[in-house]
């Protein structure tokens, strides 16, 4: 089933936002950018797009919206804009303790990797991830992921406004610990309910 006009500009709208920000916005925001008064108009969106494959949504999870290829296959026959060999910088990550990322227009060249939508990349600021090869200045390719194993290097939103990169490991009593690598730091020790996954590690960049 073809996209509405009014579907068309959600979908678009959602895509900017990824590619700006690198995590998908809450409905206040999609009703704001959309200039909607109403969230269960934004919610009506959000069911029928999920039925027609263009959306997948973490289940009882905030910002968990994911674009799926569908979109971007539609987006490359109809000649708009698609991955290509260059993907967006999207800003610095913590490697430290969190701070607040901020939004760059820039890209990086990644042929190996740029085919997949779901891939952007940030830079690495600070030193708490060093025993695992991934120093200040370095550059991190991200592959968008709501969910993570033990022992994989996230990029891990916390308390909704401050990104840091770590090894993602789950602790009893629902907690979460978000580990450096830099026998010098301590873990970082979270609620579950108060971080959200927003991408696995796929390879580092050191530029010299």
């Amino acid at each position: 089933m073809a996209l509405t006009r009014r579907q068309k500009e959600f979908m678009d709208f959602l895509d900017g936002f990824l590619k700006q920000h690198g995590y998908s916005p809450s409905y206040e925001e999609l009703a704001d950018g959309l200039k909607l008064a109403s969230l269960a108009t934004i919610h009506k969106h959000i069911t029928a797009l999920t039925s027609k494959q263009y959306l997948r949504r973490g289940f009882n999870q905030s910002r968990s919206l994911e674009i799926t290829d569908k979109y971007y296959q539609e987006q490359r026959s109809r000649g708009g804009p698609g991955p290509a060999f260059e993907i967006p910088l999207l800003g610095r990550i913590a490697a430290g303790a969190p701070v607040e990322q901020f939004e760059r227009q820039d890209t990086l060249s990644f042929a190996d990797f740029a085919a997949n939508p779901e891939t952007y990349a940030l830079q690495v600021r600070g030193e708490s991830m060093i025993e695992d090869h991934i120093c200040n200045g370095d550059y991190v390719l991200v592959q968008r992921a709501a969910e993570a194993h033990d022992g994989e290097i996230v990029v891990a939103l916390v308390d909704g406004a401050e990104t840091t990169l770590k090894r993602f490991y789950s602790e009893p009593g629902d907690q979460v610990r978000l580990q450096p690598a830099n026998a010098a730091m301590q873990p970082i020790f979270v609620p579950r309910s108060a971080i959200t996954i927003q991408g696995k590690v796929l390879a580092v960049l050191r530029k010299y």
